[in-house]
């Protein structure tokens, strides 16, 4: 039987939950404080517009907890059928990622893979690559770094998703630069004081659900480059003295560098140093870099619990999805499909 389905937040799994509620025959209305469903690359709005994309349940297990990396092998087997479902095309790949260490950062990198392999054998284990296989993988990488495959790992083009969410949901009602108030089993109060009544409401607005949830925000930083044929096949993760340095290939000309998470709440543009830092770290493999153009300097805030792990609840009425931190692409389609199982509303493909 059809509901009527209030969101609250129009991030991935906002767009997640109307895409598959709306497949599922529901009546679907979405409010969000964001100006529209298209990125600013302001600071401001949801958060997964700004993220690298990378699905690495088998590195986050160095930071993580054995749940997040199982919710993650979970979503990875959920995107290809998602991804084939939308009206609009996007990159996903599972190729496996890349983790790389230069002769100082070494112990560093022994460190994160005795975690890595501490794991068991519920997940795959990280293979050491010489250098030929290094060249043989990715040629346009330098010789000399240790480098281990991360097997099974991958990447989703994050705009291409969130615009393919959006335009594959048909017949959800979208309400722009409307920000909500308070959410509740059956309501939403909008921050005009309006209340919207239905038969479920779903919260998913990240750091807006404050004070509801004890959540913080954790800033992430990322620049865009572009360089025709840069040649670049899998996403990496180098060790660095401050930051894990990510190098994402977003397509055959693009490329994103970022750092995983600063401690901090401050959404002022990209300082020098960090610029400086995360591009001197990438051209330290790609050399070729230099000749690179920087097209956007982007940073965001994730929500975060205190405790790190999401917030998935589900309750007559009720659906709160909140806290997942830099999981956000890796465990998004896990936890809505379970949240969806659970209250049997819909399923994802």
């Amino acid at each position: 039987m059809a509901k009527t389905i209030a969101i609250a937040g129009a991030g991935l799994a906002g767009r997640l939950f109307a895409w598959a509620l709306a497949r599922a025959g529901h009546e679907v209305r979405v409010w969000d404080a964001g100006p529209g469903p298209a990125p600013a690359f302001d600071g401001q709005g949801a958060a997964a517009f700004t993220a690298a994309g990378m699905l690495s349940p088998l590195a986050e297990l160095d930071r993580a907890e054995a749940e997040v990396a199982a919710l993650g092998w979970r979503s990875l087997r959920l995107w290809p059928a998602i991804v084939a479902a939308l009206h609009q095309p996007v990159r996903l790949q599972t190729e496996g990622s890349l983790l790389l260490a230069h002769r100082p950062d070494q112990g560093a990198a022994a460190r994160v893979l005795q975690r890595l392999q501490q794991a068991g054998a519920d997940f795959p284990q990280p293979r050491p690559l010489n250098a030929a296989e290094l060249r043989e993988l990715e040629p346009a990488l330098i010789t000399g770094p240790q480098a281990w495959l991360l097997p099974g790992e991958g990447l989703i083009h994050p705009l291409q998703a969130m615009q393919a969410l959006h335009g594959s949901a048909a017949g959800v009602q979208w309400h722009w630069q409307r920000p909500v108030a308070e959410v509740q089993a059956g309501r939403i109060t909008l921050g005009d004081g309006d209340q919207v009544h239905a038969d479920w409401a779903i919260d998913t607005r990240g750091l807006g659900a404050r004070p509801t949830l004890p959540l913080r925000g954790v800033r992430g930083e990322v620049l865009t480059l572009e360089l025709a044929g840069h040649g670049l096949r899998r996403p990496l993760r180098l060790m660095h003295p401050r930051h894990c340095v990510y190098l994402v290939p977003r397509s055959a000309d693009e490329l994103l560098i970022g750092a995983s998470e600063i401690e901090s709440e401050d959404l002022s543009p990209v300082s020098l140093q960090s610029a400086v830092e995360l591009m001197a770290a990438a051209h330290s493999l790609m050399p070729q870099l230099g000749e690179a153009r920087i097209t956007r300097l982007d940073r965001n805030l994730r929500p975060a619990l205190p405790h790190h792990r999401p917030h998935a609840h589900g309750a007559p009425g009720l659906i709160q999805l909140n806290g997942l931190f830099r999981h956000g692409w890796l465990l998004a389609p896990a936890l809505v499909q379970r949240l969806l199982t659970q209250t049997q509303l819909a399923s994802l493909p």
